[in-house]
């Protein structure tokens, strides 16, 4: 009860956040104004958008089968197209839910290993963060003088004071070594436990795993149909981006820097830890465009119009894809017991 009790209480705590970054966004806009711009859009651009969102999903599917290969399975593209969108939908729950949610659905389709998986999507978790510096750095080259202090403002500056406020918080770096020399030493213990008793306990095995799946991106049978689709898919979320902006007049003459830009601003609200980037998404892209002479109104417009694209495209697959693994987790349930018999 007290486990379910936390639960809630984090889902409304990053709810609050969400609401209260969307408040933020929307303070002194007006709203009937913003509404009647995203009512005026030109859908045909606005469906190009979404499409090649679709591109970008099933060739991140792929691409994780690429790093599920090394660890000995191979996965049915569908059930892992199927679970990736169960994990973007339980991310509009509770964000970093997906990651657990799609590891969880892909092992019960799959009978693949959790923990192999779960370290798979921390590859690609970690690879998606160095895409994404790599288009931050070449968005502040070729956009210096209109992104650098919006950068700074924004995002270097406010990240390196809650650092510097951390770092000398006596208490934040007694508590850091604390968790980190009970995290090692209790690591050593469970490995000398599992030496000293002959058979890997279950948190050595889970460990064992984790590794496993980790170490898949130096065993990639594939390697340069991993590094495609990593291409491939961070090209789409630019296209995505870069396509929106003929739906609307005021953003239809930005060119393809300010569409780099946007993936920048975009990704980084997206990663902010609340439900789908509600709220952080909307704040971080409405200010940036006003970079490029749009009003708030206009930038908030935008934000919103591809923002709720996502989430709709997201909810319908991800509730859509929910049902296909029931069935697909059924129907595998049935084969077995009729084996049993």
């Amino acid at each position: 009860m007290n486990k379910y009790l936390l639960s809630v209480l984090k889902y409304i705590f990053l709810l609050a956040i969400a609401i209260g970054l969307l408040y933020l966004a929307f303070q002194g806009v007006d709203i009937g104004r913003t509404i009647h711009a995203i009512s005026q859009a030109n859908y045909f651009w606005l469906s190009a958008s979404v499409l090649v969102s679709l591109v970008a999903f099933v060739s991140r599917a792929y691409r994780w089968n690429l790093l599920i290969e090394p660890l000995g399975y191979n996965p049915k593209s569908t059930n892992t197209m199927y679970s990736l969108m169960v994990g973007y939908l339980a991310n509009l729950a509770v964000p970093r839910l997906g990651e657990v949610s799609r590891c969880g659905s892909l092992s019960k389709a799959e009978k693949i290993p959790f923990n192999g998986l779960l370290g798979t999507v921390i590859v690609e978790r970690v690879i998606d963060v160095i895409c994404l510096l790599i288009c931050l750095l070449l968005t502040a080259f070729v956009e210096y003088d209109r992104v650098g202090n919006f950068l700074e403002d924004s995002i270097i500056n406010p990240i390196t004071l809650k650092v510097n406020q951390s770092l000398q918080s006596v208490m934040f770096i007694s508590v850091a070594a604390i968790i980190l020399v009970a995290l090692t030493g209790t690591i050593f213990w469970f490995v000398k436990k599992s030496r000293q008793s002959g058979a890997e306990s279950k948190i050595m095995v889970m460990i064992k795993g984790l590794f496993d799946g980790l170490l898949s991106i130096g065993q990639l049978k594939r390697p340069w149909a991993f590094i495609f689709h990593t291409l491939l898919i961070w090209f789409m979320y630019f296209l995505m981006a870069y396509l929106a902006f003929f739906a609307m007049p005021v953003t239809s003459s930005l060119t393809w820097s300010a569409g780099l830009f946007i993936l920048v601003v975009g990704g980084l609200g997206m990663s902010a830890p609340v439900q789908g980037g509600i709220g952080a998404y909307h704040l971080l892209v409405s200010q940036g465009l006003t970079l490029y002479g749009l009003s708030r109104e206009d930038g908030l417009a935008f934000a919103t119009m591809l923002h709720t694209s996502q989430m709709l495209i997201v909810i319908v697959l991800g509730s859509v894809s929910f049902l296909l693994l029931f069935f697909v987790n059924k129907n595998s349930a049935n084969d077995v017991a009729g084996e049993n018999k």
